[in-house]
C-alpha cells in the first residue's frame, strides 16, 4: 500500500479548477460549473478522483467542506449523516483499479450566493 501523506490545499485564482487535494492515494478535483442565477437556486460540482495506488476496492468515502453553509440535494453518492452544514460525507461504490480515474460526476447544493470548495479528501 502507497504511505498516506496528508492532504496539501493549493489556493490559486489562477486555476480553472478550485480545489485540488491529494488524499492518501486519491488526488480530487472539483470545479463549480454551476452557479445560483436567476430562476435556479443551485450550484453543481464536478468531482473527479484519481486512485494511485496498488490495491483495489469497491467503496470510497469522501468528505467535502464549503466556505458556506450548504443542503444537499443530489449526487452519484449516498449521503452519510445530515445533508445541511459546511461539510458533506458521501459513501461511493465504484470498483477501483490500483491506477484508476473515477468521475464521480455532480454534487448539486443549495446554497447562499459566493459558494466555495474549501477542502475535499477521499479515502478507501
Amino acid at each position: 500500500m502507497k504511505e498516506y501523506s496528508k492532504p496539501t490545499i493549493l489556493i490559486n485564482e489562477e486555476l480553472s479548477e478550485g480545489v485540488y487535494a491529494a488524499s492518501g492515494c486519491y488526488t480530487i478535483t472539483t470545479r463549480v460549473h454551476q452557479e445560483m442565477q436567476n430562476g435556479r437556486g443551485d450550484y453543481r460540482i464536478q468531482i473527479d478522483g484519481k486512485h494511485q495506488a496498488d490495491h483495489t476496492k469497491d467503496k470510497q468515502t469522501m468528505t467535502i467542506s464549503f466556505n458556506l453553509p450548504v443542503e444537499y440535494k443530489h449526487s452519484n453518492g449516498t449521503l452519510v449523516g445530515l445533508g445541511t452544514g459546511t461539510t458533506l460525507v458521501i459513501d461511493y461504490f465504484y470498483h477501483q483499479n490500483p491506477t484508476d480515474n473515477i468521475g464521480l460526476g455532480d454534487l448539486i447544493v443549495t446554497a447562499d450566493t459566493g459558494l466555495q470548495v474549501t477542502s475535499v479528501k477521499m479515502t478507501d
